[in-house]
């Protein structure tokens, strides 16, 4: 079909035929996202065995188009709990780094460590009271 567009000369290009193309490209990219997305959630559902996983990869590449279809209508649900599972999951690693880089220590906490450093002599009193201010205000 594309080449046919491309061998022709650029007048018996009509419309629809640029319409239909669109289209099919369209039909096409939805596919690979569906095809991709079902080969994500083949590797990442932990109950299935390995032979069970290999098979549906065969399986993709030799019936690709009724593969997708029969494993949506298998796993559909299962897929969109897995994906949310491992969505929650990487939140709560993203908020666990942040908390841990940022260093959410409350105004009393600095103070207390501010104390610490002071007691070991490890900061003069003037830089004890300058932290003790920056934590403070």
């Amino acid at each position: 079909m594309l080449l046919s567009l491309v061998s022709e000369s650029s007048e018996s290009i009509s419309f629809w035929n640029i319409i239909w193309f669109i289209f099919l490209a369209y039909i096409f990219f939805a596919y690979l996202m569906v095809l991709f997305s079902v080969i994500g959630d083949i590797f990442r559902n932990k109950e299935s065995s390995g032979f069970t996983k290999a098979l549906w990869i065969l399986l993709l590449i030799v019936l690709p188009i009724i593969t997708v279809l029969v494993y949506l209508i298998a796993n559909g649900s299962k897929m969109g709990e897995r994906s949310a599972r491992q969505a929650e999951a990487m939140q709560a690693q993203q908020e666990s780094y942040i908390k841990n880089v940022a260093g959410t220590n409350s105004p009393a906490d600095q103070v207390t460590q501010a104390k610490a450093l002071l007691d070991s002599g490890a900061i003069t009193q003037a830089e004890y009271e300058s932290m003790k201010a920056k934590a403070l205000g």
